[in-house]
């Protein structure tokens, strides 16, 4: 699932302690060690530390001869680095960061630093390290934050049993959570291909009176999509354009789908292309893939669209127009047509599914209808320069 998921390697170690001890990595005698090349004069800590590349030199080291050359090290330093480490995927170094943090007492960690850290373990060392560092926390950092920590893992391995367990503790806390929580839990379901279990976890949200943020919105009408009860896509859109407000991500998340839905004919996909049981599998994964360039056109991330489009023509499944066009929207709705002139030539190369000139056409209409005359004449010109004049083909 391409949700934020986490699809981990699960080691089991020997204990707390021994994960522990692998974390500090080094002792304080081995400061000069691992170092890398000696910086310039006057550079800063984190150029320091982000000039270690490979992930066996020590990040601890450096921080140590940065305190013996005089250097003080703040709190909010040490959250910065470790936000462009984890960014650049450099787990164990952000972890030895966080380590750092945890064991020298004139640091006040908040619950995000914790919560951070069970992530960590996660990645470097694997799901069982992360649990067991999680049980042995004192009762009071065990906060929303840290148990829906380590139930973004679960989810992300497909634990279920591990995860419902967990999300039960929760509700048994009583501690007050918002929809980030739920959502793990729909990403796992839709995961795990349990459609069905999303609009219970969509009803205790409700119940408890937590709003729903975009992100729940669209893991609730994927999975109903997924399903083909379009009636209650349908529904949910409509719920949702009461509370969009003047909400831009909104806006432009309900106009990319409800063009997905309306173009794409999935009220039709049902008799046409949903026969065989791995044809049904196939298409609800599409269907979800989908809805999440949808979301990402809603919140107006062009480098999202990029990975996640460029990821899916690396499979081995074969496209359909449907999927053109959701892509095709997207970037039109965020004013890329470099990119939307690319995914035509792709689509009119493509081997599995004809180029669409109907379904442009409607995509036209569509923006047209929503007010959106401009981006419906981006469309038009670039199809007029590929020599595709609309109502000709």
């Amino acid at each position: 699932m391409a949700h934020r998921s986490l699809f981990l390697c699960l080691r089991r170690n020997s204990g707390l302690a021994c994960v522990l001890n692998r974390a500090r990595f080094v002792s304080a005698g081995a400061v000069s060690s691992d170092l890398v090349e000696e910086s310039a004069e006057g550079d800063d800590l984190m150029s320091r530390i982000l000039r270690l590349r490979l992930p066996k030199r020590s990040a601890t080291n450096v921080l140590q001869k940065w305190v013996l050359q005089g250097n003080p090290i703040t709190l909010p330093q040490l959250r910065d680095i470790s936000k462009e480490l984890r960014r650049s995927h450099r787990y164990k170094h952000a972890l030895e960061i966080s380590e750092w943090m945890v064991s020298h007492v004139e640091y006040e960690l908040s619950d995000s630093d914790y919560a951070v850290r069970i992530d960590l373990m996660t990645k470097v060392f694997g799901i069982d390290a992360a649990e067991r560092y999680f049980e042995g926390l004192p009762l009071a950092t065990k906060t929303i934050e840290t148990y829906t920590a380590l139930l973004h893992s679960y989810a992300g391995a497909k634990l279920t049993e591990k995860a419902e367990e967990l999300y039960q503790r929760i509700k048994d806390s009583n501690l007050s959570f918002d929809a980030l929580t739920y959502n793990e839990m729909m990403t796992l379901y839709m995961s795990v291909g349990q459609f069905e279990k999303v609009p219970s976890i969509v009803e205790e949200l409700k119940q408890q009176k937590v709003p729903p943020d975009i992100f729940t919105y669209n893991l609730w009408i994927s999975s109903c999509a997924a399903i083909l009860d379009i009636v209650e896509v349908r529904r949910i859109l409509d719920e949702m354009s009461h509370g969009a407000g003047s909400n831009e991500s909104w806006i432009r998340y309900l106009n990319l789908a409800n063009i997905y839905i309306s173009v794409g004919h999935l009220d039709n996909a049902s008799s046409n292309t949903l026969v065989e049981t791995e044809k049904r599998i196939t298409q609800r994964q599409w269907i979800t893939y989908d809805f999440l360039i949808i979301l990402y056109g809603g919140l107006g991330s062009k480098d999202k669209l990029d990975q996640i489009w460029n990821s899916l023509r690396m499979t081995k499944q074969k496209m359909i127009s449907r999927n053109y066009i959701c892509i095709i929207s997207s970037y039109l709705m965020l004013g890329h047509t470099k990119e939307v002139s690319e995914v035509i030539d792709q689509w009119k190369q493509s081997t599995t599914t004809d180029f669409d000139m109907l379904a442009c056409e409607k995509i036209m209409v569509a923006f047209r209808d929503m007010g959106l005359a401009e981006i419906a004449n981006n469309l038009n010109m670039i199809l007029i320069e590929k020599n595709h004049s609309p109502g000709n083909d």
